[in-house]
């Protein structure tokens, strides 16, 4: 029988309380206004199996934004449209070892972004969705996820005010740099696009759902475009401490500041958390914090 399968709420309750208890080391973002409202005390999960079978626990009712973690979706939905071929002439696979806003990294990389989970790829990627606007482009990519993991997500107009009030001068200058470079059509488009499709909002049972098309084969996405996205993930999907945590957890994950975090179970099922106290990367304290006791208690790493 598969380990998420074997899960009772019993050993999850206690694995959240250790979660919890290191989620008070995390600060939450000041940064984005909206995102500061956030409290500390917060923390959900949910896991979604293959089997159709699913655990969640916390405070589960929560919405909040996917942020970075929507890197993940915006990189498989192009990989599904144009291909892999297009789409890494547009951006690399190479993990980074710098921050993901970095200007000084691109710049070394001559405007080519490293990959799709640091600012600078997911920018580029931004720039190559379909549709003939950044509002068309957000409503085309979130129908798109609905539709195939049967989720809820929609646009929070709420954050987006909040992020465009604080527009980031790194993504701006990443921006122009792209340009420079090449890389982008229009800056305006890019970064508009950006920024919606981080502020697509849902509750943690939205993201397992999506983190379970990639976890589990199925008749919507081709294979080798999930293989892709779940190696992509492992080696850049939290930033300059993605090989520390594929050592520690062996499992595709991705964060974002928003608090949220998907770890893919490959065969199994995904595991989702939202937990917003973040640690000086940007990673969520609490959520990597469960997953990796998930990981080592269940031996789910995908190296055996």
């Amino acid at each position: 029988m598969k380990r998420l399968n074997r899960l009772t709420t019993i050993e999850l309750s206690a694995w959240v309380q250790q979660a919890k208890t290191k989620a008070e080391h995390g600060k939450i973002i000041d940064r984005i206004p909206q995102l500061s409202k956030a409290d500390p005390g917060w923390f959900a999960a949910y896991i979604c199996c293959e089997s159709g079978k699913t655990i969640s626990f916390g405070d589960i009712a929560c919405i909040f934004p996917l942020m970075s973690v929507i890197k993940t979706f915006s990189l498989l939905y192009l990989l599904e449209h144009f291909g892999a071929e297009t789409v890494f002439k547009w951006v690399g696979v190479e993990p980074s070892d710098a921050p993901f806003n970095s200007l000084k990294q691109l710049v070394s990389d001559r405007g080519y972004p490293r990959n799709p989970m640091i600012n600078s790829g997911a920018i580029t990627l931004a720039d190559k969705l379909p549709g003939k606007d950044a509002n068309q482009r957000t409503l085309l990519f979130c129908q798109w996820l609905n539709q195939l993991a049967g989720c809820q997500l929609s646009l929070d107009e709420v954050t987006l005010a909040s992020v465009r009030l604080t527009r980031s001068t790194a993504n701006e200058a990443i921006a122009n740099y792209l340009a420079e470079a090449g890389h982008l059509e229009n800056i305006e488009t890019a970064l508009d696009t950006y920024e919606q499709i981080c502020c697509i909002s849902g509750q943690v049972e939205d993201l397992a759902l999506l983190g379970k098309l990639l976890a589990c084969e199925n008749n919507f996405l081709k294979s080798q475009n999930r293989r892709i996205v779940n190696t992509v993930m492992l080696n850049c999907g939290l930033y300059e401490a993605s090989a520390e945590f594929a050592v520690k957890i062996g499992l595709p994950m991705k964060s974002g500041i928003g608090g949220g975090l998907v770890a893919i179970v490959p065969g199994e099922g995904a595991i989702a958390c939202y937990s917003p106290g973040l640690d000086d990367i940007g990673n969520p304290v609490g959520a990597i914090a469960f997953v990796e006791a998930l990981a080592q208690e269940l031996q789910l790493s995908i190296f055996g």
